[in-house]
């Protein structure tokens, strides 16, 4: 790399919604010229690889519009209360999706999905310990009125990986780097405080 700094001279809001909004840079590449790079943000994002005391994952599965069909997927959610620490999110994502508690929490592995377009960025927590909370399960509304939840053990969902039965990316990512890690003896896995200089601020 040269070190180019990839100045950005200009930039103009396209769309705004709820969960994203999309703006185009004019950014100074190398050798002078100006390109413009439209960028998706988004809010950034949490999700959980839960392993039970038995070494088994817990899955969602959910429908997704965009691709029209269900999805297993990790309990997750967006970070879409501000101020709130990522940890947190991902606490109450695992509550409202999987109605579970965790006592044991660190990071698995930060994510940007795709970079090629969107700001978006993923920190996937691996947490153990878990526990059915007392309080009554979150009433999920619209596609979240019917998730399923069940449990596969990490060998099984990293074969479903790589059948192509599980397809998210960060799905992906938290399971692989979960089997990856556990082979490891879960050395260097990083604290839920652990600095993440990607997350979405705008």
């Amino acid at each position: 790399m040269s070190g180019h700094a990839y100045e950005v001279t200009s930039s103009r809001q396209i769309y705004r919604g709820r969960v994203l909004a999309l703006r185009a840079d004019t950014v100074r590449m190398p050798g002078g010229v100006v390109a413009v790079r439209e960028v998706v943000e988004n809010l950034g994002a949490v999700a959980v690889v839960a392993l039970d005391e038995h070494d088994r994952v817990v899955l969602i599965r959910q429908y997704r519009h965009p691709v029209r069909r269900a999805l297993w997927e990790l309990p997750a959610g967006l970070l879409d209360v501000a101020g709130e620490p990522a940890v947190s999110t991902a606490r109450r994502e695992l509550f409202e999706e999987a109605h579970l508690a965790a006592t044991h929490w660190q990071v698995l592995v930060d994510l940007n999905p795709s970079p090629g377009f969107t700001d978006e960025a993923v920190r996937v927590y691996l947490a153990g310990g878990l526990a059915t909370p007392d309080d009554e399960g979150y009433a999920g509304e619209h596609e979240e009125a019917e998730l399923g939840v069940e449990r596969f053990a990490l060998d099984a969902a990293a074969g479903m990986v790589r059948a192509g039965g599980i397809t998210t990316a960060i799905a992906v990512g938290g399971i692989l780097a979960a089997a990856g890690a556990r082979g490891g003896g879960w050395a260097g896995l990083r604290p839920v405080d652990a600095a993440w200089p990607d997350r979405p601020d705008r």
